[in-house]
């Protein structure tokens, strides 16, 4: 069953990275968020796929039981949710701010970094 999930993890960081490479922001966007779900789906398999208990200890003893869940994959995975809702509220207000001021969303006409010339031009007689 583990090899089921790390296929469709796998497949699902493909298809992220696929459309993370594109010229379209939409579609960078959308790969953001597919490579941050399957981070999250990489550390619950990674932590352990079972029944166990919740871990929460017991009034009257000290410690967890054995049979308890880890907490810490818990802890990793609602972390990594925060930080890719934040990754992907960034993206997504970059790319918003990126289609006011350009009026597209495809990077290949974004061509004012290179309209300005190259910052190492007027540097080059210098070191000669």
């Amino acid at each position: 069953m583990n090899l089921v999930y790390a296929f469709a993890i796998a497949a699902q960081m493909g298809c992220g990275v696929y459309l993370l490479l594109s010229r379209h922001g939409m579609r960078i966007l959308i790969g953001i968020v597919l490579l941050s779900t399957a981070t999250n789906l990489l550390i619950f398999v990674a932590g352990g796929l079972r029944f166990t208990a919740p871990p929460v200890i017991e009034p009257g003893l000290q410690v967890l039981a054995a049979e308890t869940a880890n907490a810490l994959p818990q802890a990793l995975i609602l972390t990594a949710i925060v930080i890719g809702f934040a990754l992907v509220s960034f993206a997504a207000a970059l790319m918003l701010k990126t289609y006011r001021s350009v009026g597209s969303v495809i990077t290949s006409d974004h061509t004012d970094a290179e309209a300005l010339g190259s910052p190492f031009a007027k540097e080059a007689p210098r070191n000669a």
